[in-house]
C-alpha cells in the first residue's frame, strides 16, 4: 500500500494547488452564507474527486492495470498521453497569464457568488474538482497509478482516500482558517485570494510542467 500512496502524493499536491477553486472558496467565505456554502463546496469537491478516482480504479481493475507486479503497457501509454496533455495545458496557461500591469480576469460565475445556495456551491465544487481539465487529468493519473501497483481493493481505497485528502488541502485550508478565526481570517484570506488570482496562469503552468514531466518519465520507464 505504501507504493500506491507514494504514487499519488505529488499528483494530489498538483490538484491542491488550484488557484481558481481557492479564489472561489475564499469569495464564498465572504458572503452571508459563508459557513454553509464553504462546507457544501468542500463536499462537492471531495465527492467529485472520489467519484472520478473510483470509476478509473474500477475500469483499470477490469482492464488488468498490473501484469506480474508491473504496470500494464496501456497504463504506461496513458501516463504518456496525460503528460503530453499537461504540457499543452501548461503552454496555454503560460501564454494566457496576465502581463505586468494587467488586471487578472476571473471567471464570470464569481460575480454572482454572493447569491449561491449550498446546492449550487456543492455543484461548483464537483465541476472544479472533477471536470476542470488539469484536475481531471491528475485524478485519472492518480487512480491509474494506484491500480498499476496491483494491491487489493481495500488498499486501493485507502490510497485513493489519501489522494483526495491531499488534493483537498488547497481548498480546505481557507475553510478551516475561517472556522477557526472567523472574521479575523479576512485579511489573510483576501491576501491569498489576490495572490492566487494574479498568479493563476504561472502557478498552473509550473504545476502542469512538473507533473507532466513526472508522468512522462514514469510512462517511459514502465516499458
Amino acid at each position: 500500500m505504501g507504493q500506491a500512496i507514494g504514487q499519488v502524493l505529488a499528483l494530489g499536491v498538483g490538484v491542491a494547488l488550484s488557484p481558481i477553486p481557492i479564489v472561489g472558496v475564499v469569495l464564498m467565505l465572504g458572503t452571508p452564507r459563508a459557513r454553509a456554502n464553504g462546507l457544501a463546496f468542500l463536499a462537492g469537491w471531495i465527492g467529485g474527486l472520489a467519484v472520478v478516482g473510483t470509476v478509473v480504479l474500477l475500469v483499470s481493475g477490469g482492464a488488468e492495470a498490473s501484469e506480474r507486479g508491473q504496470p500494464a503497457d496501456w497504463v504506461n501509454v496513458l501516463k504518456l498521453v496525460l503528460g503530453v496533455l499537461l504540457f499543452r495545458l501548461a503552454l496555454r496557461q503560460w501564454r494566457g497569464r496576465p502581463q505586468e500591469g494587467d488586471e487578472p480576469e476571473l471567471p464570470s460565475w464569481m460575480k454572482s457568488i454572493d447569491r449561491f445556495t449550498a446546492a449550487r456551491a456543492a455543484s461548483f465544487g464537483v465541476v472544479l474538482s472533477a471536470v476542470n481539465p488539469k484536475n481531471l487529468i491528475l485524478t485519472v493519473g492518480a487512480a491509474a497509478a494506484i491500480a498499476q501497483t496491483g494491491v487489493g481493493a481495500g488498499k486501493q481505497a485507502v490510497a485513493l482516500a489519501v489522494f483526495v485528502l491531499v488534493a483537498t488541502l488547497g481548498t480546505g485550508a481557507p475553510v478551516a482558517l475561517y472556522f477557526a478565526l472567523g472574521d479575523r481570517s479576512r485579511r489573510a484570506l483576501d491576501g491569498l485570494k489576490e495572490w492566487m488570482a494574479r498568479n493563476n496562469g504561472t502557478v498552473l503552468a509550473v504545476i502542469c510542467v512538473l507533473i507532466g514531466a513526472k508522468l512522462i518519465g514514469d510512462g517511459i520507464s514502465g516499458f
